[in-house]
């Protein structure tokens, strides 16, 4: 086969996979694509943890007589909690078999990544949107959809593709509580820049 034919052949490729990653953007990054309820509504114990962990004494959400007087008129919940909210309970029995997945993996639509070869992945950043703070009592619900899959890119780890999905956060009202874009990098493994020849 000549070096033109090859080429041609990887154009095409590419230009197919392209179209199946643009085809994955606003779609549900898994499972049913219903929201995720979280398994208790937001209360102070758990408050109380997070705020002791993370040395984040903030009276708001600890002290109730301060928190009343305040523009919340209750104690809130630290907004950045959103995703601690709707984490759901961990499934021991089988993990190993899910490869240390703590819970049951529903259909992934995004596993063709993967089956191309873009098996590594690490995690690049996480930005937050709050429209409020949420209260004792909400009940927090998450939906999570594929917001932005870019060009190929090579770094130090290897090729791959940025991907971002955005989950939004709304109580049990159907309000938005906030948004959180979170983005991973899924990559071939390759030699890091620097190092060839080393």
């Amino acid at each position: 086969m000549t070096d033109e034919r090859l080429r041609e052949e990887a154009t095409t490729t590419d230009g197919e996979f392209r179209q199946k990653l643009d085809a994955l953007i606003g779609q549900p990054t898994g499972g049913s694509g219903k929201p995720t309820v979280a398994p208790d509504p937001v209360n102070q114990p758990m408050i109380r943890h997070w705020a002791h962990a993370l040395d984040d004494m903030n009276p708001a959400y600890l002290d109730a007589e301060f928190a009343d007087n305040s523009r919340f008129g209750g104690i809130v919940s630290p907004p950045v909690m959103l995703q601690t909210w709707t984490m759901p309970a961990p499934k021991i029995e089988g993990i190993a078999e899910r490869g240390g997945v703590p819970m049951e993996m529903g259909h992934n639509p995004a596993a063709f990544i993967e089956e191309a070869g873009f098996k590594g992945i690490v995690a690049t950043n996480s930005e937050f949107e709050i429209e409020r703070y949420p209260r004792l009592g909400d009940v927090i619900s998450v939906t999570q959809v594929f917001e932005d899959i870019s060009d190929e890119k090579k770094t130090a780890l290897g090729t791959g593709h940025f991907i971002t999905w955005l989950s939004t956060y709304t109580d049990q009202d159907g309000e938005v509580l906030g948004r959180q874009r979170f983005r991973v990098f899924r990559f071939k493994a390759g030699t890091p820049a620097g190092t060839a020849g080393a």
